[in-house]
């Protein structure tokens, strides 16, 4: 039946064609955003989930900023304890020189004077972010240094921060108020009435030992002293390799656990440009069609007309 008050066909044509262009609105969204989940009306639990997810992946970023400010800060404790390393390598060896007899002592402590206060220059100069690890106050300080290692969440959904803690108690070289590191311990070997002056490793003075045997006696215990130092300062820079070691393995870690939740994220709510494409190809053709068949639906009235001429 052919009517002037309801045209049938339109009516489907405009319903389809409708559809199409909804279909098409969406495709094009997709590929102009390149996600297929852009909001909670897309799909509410994947956008969910994605948000969250997301919202982890800038607390990553966050841990590995301070896994960078944490590396960076026993970088510059190791160089400055390699370094200290290799001064009193130095002073050991003007030591052992000093024993020889007839030997000017006074010009070999002149060179050991500058090295002890290169030691000093060393430990005072290791700061970063005003952190100083290696020259403190022993009494006040806090020796476990921690730095955000991680960032993780349960099944429950609580969030949580990972720190490494890094244990400075054997790795201070210099109280600057006392004797409790290092370098400021009081060299046992350096007792009153003796010809060796000062109390630890930065000020004692072998100028006045003669080559009695007393002098070279105490000479021979502080040579043992400051090997006993080096050991100590070897340990020191071997924990601070190891930290130093850890902290970069849990960077990567970081690292690669981030690019993980990229891809799951990913998965979840990215788009299939290729597919997409196809799919923009085929509602445009759709569209052109369903225009034409609205126009043969619309032309079913002019044809009515037709009849009264």
């Amino acid at each position: 039946m052919s009517s002037l008050l309801t045209n049938t066909s339109a009516m489907v044509a405009l319903t389809t064609l409708r559809h199409i262009n909804d279909d098409l609105a969406t495709t094009q969204n997709r590929i102009s955003t390149g996600q297929r989940v852009s909001d909670a009306s897309d799909n509410a639990a994947y956008w969910s989930i994605a948000t969250t997810m997301n919202s982890d992946n800038d607390a990553l970023s966050a841990v590995q900023d301070s896994l960078g400010l944490g590396a960076a800060t026993v970088d510059v404790a190791f160089t400055a304890m390699d370094q200290s390393v290799e001064v009193v390598s130095e002073i050991k060896a003007k030591l052992v020189a000093s024993t020889a007899p007839g030997v000017d002592r006074k010009k070999i402590q002149s060179d050991i004077s500058e090295l002890q206060s290169q030691l000093q220059t060393i430990a005072d100069s290791a700061v970063f972010n005003g952190e100083n690890w290696l020259s403190e106050d022993a009494a006040t300080f806090n020796p476990n240094k921690t730095v955000v290692g991680g960032f993780t969440r349960d099944a429950s959904g609580n969030a949580s921060i990972q720190n490494i803690t890094i244990d400075t108690t054997d790795i201070l070289l210099i109280d600057t108020t006392g004797t409790n590191a290092i370098l400021s311990r009081d060299i046992g070997a350096v007792t009153g009435g003796t010809n060796i002056t000062g109390a630890n490793m930065l000020d004692f003075d072998i100028s006045a030992v003669t080559d009695s045997a007393t002098d070279l006696g105490e000479l021979a215990n502080v040579i043992s002293e400051v090997d006993a130092k080096l050991s100590a300062m070897t340990d020191a820079a071997t924990a601070l390799g190891s930290a130093k070691s850890r902290i970069d393995m849990q960077t990567e870690f970081v690292k690669n656990l981030s690019d993980a939740v990229d891809r799951g994220v990913g998965q979840l709510v990215d788009a299939d440009m290729n597919a997409e494409s196809t799919r923009l190809q085929a509602l445009q053709t759709q569209q052109q069609l369903g225009i034409q068949a609205l126009s043969i639906a619309n032309s079913g009235s002019q044809n009515i007309l037709s009849l009264f001429r």
